[in-house]
């Protein structure tokens, strides 16, 4: 049986990832590390714990010496999604983000290295590309240069930089997921749709930042996991792999959509003062993990939307 080391998996994506490889794949046992910050919470795999193919360590990706006693016992596969990601969080502090985001990923990849793992996944974002004009039709490639516009997107890029050293210098079999917004249950309620839809439920204003015309390519959070296991399983090491579901919605238009399926007035719309340095767009080429990992998204935005705002309705203990 092949071990998997997935950090950060208390969080969103990170989580419903574990779920993913546990209900799916029996003949991995997956490892879980998370520091359990604001946005990682047991409780998001509560459902799990206890099987048999699932172990969890409260830890820090940073503590290089909790990382080496792990990888020591001989993981196949690392999937790094701890991170901190909430770019107003960035702009306010930014070194938890070098920490984490960047320190971090360079204590995985040298233990890593050190203990000859099978393949190394770096969960990275659409935003290390920067941003995109309105309008303009193109969207970002694996060949798109960086250019991040923000703390958070900036770690993230170093990261990813540091992922590619350690592949073109040392050999280390590593691959980088570059991921649009993801949506879906469990997310933390910082982020735009959770937090549209609980201000909603409590009749509370529902701020936009600028006009809401920033538009992102969205994906639900269980096509990303899909997508990140496809990597895993058949992704060619030294690649990157851009995911998305080519579903660009401006964030006016998500807010007003949730409102409609809330039956909430648009009136609870607040415009507020924009963002410093807010991408104006987001939108993914993922032909080529299409085509060379025979992957492909499968839910539809509005579906998706639906099964979220649900699940946030039926789950009010947990955001409260």
């Amino acid at each position: 049986m092949k071990k998997v080391l997935v950090t950060g998996g208390c969080g969103f994506i990170g989580s419903h990832f574990i779920r993913y490889l546990v209900e799916n794949h029996r003949d991995l046992l997956v490892i879980n590390i998370d520091k359990l910050t604001y946005a990682g919470s047991r409780e998001n795999l509560k459902d799990i714990e206890g099987h048999d193919r699932y172990h969890f360590i409260h830890g820090d990706i940073c503590d290089e010496d909790l990382v080496a006693s792990i990888l020591r016992e001989g993981i196949h596969y690392v999937i790094n999604f701890a991170a901190e990601t909430h770019v107003d969080r960035s702009i306010i502090s930014s070194r938890p983000f070098v920490e984490t985001n960047v320190l971090g990923t360079q204590v995985l990849l040298d233990c890593s290295l050190k203990f000859g793992v099978e393949k190394y996944i770096q969960i990275s974002t659409d935003e290390v590309y920067g941003s995109l004009p309105l309008g303009s039709g193109e969207p970002f490639t694996e060949e798109t240069p960086l250019a991040p516009g923000n703390p958070y997107s900036a770690s993230k890029a170093g990261a990813d930089f540091l992922v590619m050293s350690y592949y073109r210098t040392h050999g280390l079999p590593a691959i980088i997921t570059r991921c649009s917004n993801n949506y879906g249950e469990y997310q933390y309620p910082e982020k735009l749709i959770p937090k549209t839809i609980l201000n909603a439920l409590k009749d509370e204003p529902v701020e936009v930042y600028g006009d809401g015309l920033n538009v992102r390519d969205w994906i639900y959070v269980k096509d990303h996991c899909s997508a990140v296991f496809k990597a895993m399983e058949r992704g060619v090491p030294g690649e990157v792999y851009n995911i998305g579901a080519g579903c660009e919605v401006s964030n006016i238009e998500i807010v007003k959509a949730i409102l409609r399926i809330l039956n909430k007035p648009d009136s609870l719309i607040q415009y507020v003062k924009d963002r410093p340095g807010h991408d104006r767009r987001y939108a993914m080429n993922s032909a080529k993990i299409r085509r060379e990992l025979k992957w492909h998204p499968e839910t539809d935005f509005m579906e998706g939307l639906m099964k979220t705002v649900r699940w946030y309705q039926q789950n009010e203990g947990r955001w409260k």
